[in-house]
């Protein structure tokens, strides 16, 4: 709970004085008192400002006057070209264009520009996120991009409860892409996500020991940092999930063996990325039968020597390959495999052992193919 001095400092550090709450409470607008008694402090304003939509008494009090009104209303671009520009913008800063005038205000409303919501740049509180979902904004969205507070130090609870993700998955009928960060999700259920959810990326967040079960059926899977992926993770995704795009950084309980269990249940993957996860030769012989795979980043198995990466030429199919040359991959064997991938469009090369040279020699043998260095 909220003591007097902390609500005090929160009320003046956003600026938002006890005339301007009166004001606010009197809109009239529905759900305005739900999201006075539920939002945090530090976040009050703008949440106000999420549920009433600026209404009239809103707009002539905030303190932004128009400055140049007519240059800013009368634009002559049409309604098509701004709902773009306004999507494009934060949701604090479409909040604030809806408050130049009532074209824009009518604009800022319409469900196209919030078909997408990033909220990532903010440190929501479970209350601030439960008026949210109870409000009008987030409906439309098929997008929605949340940050905890896992890495942050703070003592605030978990961003999302079984409860609350319930909650999103009804107010939020469309949502097919959800990204998390800092998120501790062990209380929370797979099966709470919502069902409509086709793609789910995570970063720097806690999982439980059993995940990934559930009625959303995921096409496009990304973890960063999730130290809690493992073998067990891995193949309740590839068995419950139609997965064409995997991407896995910074999963090191992840092994060789995992993956060789999973990659039966892969054979739609066309995207596989596999970025700071020990593992060797034997993963990559398995997921070089997966016979769909167009896009193959291996740059992070530090353990793949020459010998792994020649099951790659099997990868008839393959466009785009990456890779980190090493003493275990000498540039002889990258040569070879790339003979034998006659659709190879995109090599990217990274590791000490690429040299001027290396590059030349790779460009000259393969000039339909996009030969590239990452330092």
């Amino acid at each position: 709970m909220w003591d007097t001095g902390m609500r005090d400092t929160g009320m003046r550090d956003t600026g938002m004085q006890d005339t301007e709450l009166s004001m606010l409470r009197d809109t009239g607008m529905r759900d305005t008192d739900t999201v006075l008694r539920d939002a945090e402090p530090s976040v009050l304003p703008d949440l106000v400002l999420w549920d009433t939509v600026m209404p009239d008494t809103v707009l002539r009090d905030t303190g932004l006057q128009d400055t140049e009104p007519s240059v800013l209303s009368d634009m002559v671009l049409p309604d098509t070209v701004l709902l773009r520009i306004l999507a494009l913008l934060s949701p604090r800063d479409r909040l604030r264009a809806a408050r130049v005038s009532r074209r824009w205000r009518r604009l800022a409303r319409d469900r196209e520009v919030w078909r997408h919501v990033d909220l990532s740049e903010e440190r929501l509180t479970p209350r601030a996120l439960w008026a949210l979902a109870r409000g009008p904004l987030l409906p439309p969205a098929r997008g929605l991009r949340l940050r905890g507070s896992l890495c942050s130090g703070s003592r605030l609870p978990p961003l999302l409860s079984p409860a609350l993700a319930a909650a999103l998955a009804r107010s939020c009928p469309f949502l097919s892409s959800l990204w998390l960060s800092e998120a501790d999700l062990r209380k929370v259920p797979f099966a709470s996500l919502p069902p409509t959810l086709r793609t789910l990326e995570l970063q720097r967040c806690e999982i439980p020991a059993a995940w990934f079960r559930g009625p959303a059926r995921l096409r496009r899977l990304e973890l960063s940092d999730v130290p809690a992926f493992s073998d067990r993770h891995l193949l309740a995704a590839s068995c419950h999930s139609p997965l064409s795009s995997l991407s896995l950084a910074g999963t090191y309980r992840l092994t060789d063996e995992g993956v060789t269990r999973a990659a039966p249940h892969l054979r739609g993957l066309e995207r596989l990325r596999l970025s700071r996860c020990p593992l060797g030769d034997a993963a990559i012989a398995a997921v070089s039968r997966l016979p769909r795979l167009r896009h193959l980043d291996i740059g992070g198995a530090a353990a793949v020597t020459a010998h792994g990466l020649a099951s790659v030429a099997a990868l008839r199919e393959l466009r785009e390959l990456r890779l980190a040359l090493s003493p275990r991959l000498p540039p002889g064997s990258l040569l070879a495999v790339c003979h034998a991938l006659p659709r190879l469009r995109r090599l990217g090369l990274a590791g000490d052992g690429v040299s001027d040279g290396v590059l030349d020699t790779l460009r000259a043998a393969f000039p339909l193919c996009s030969v590239s260095h990452a330092a």
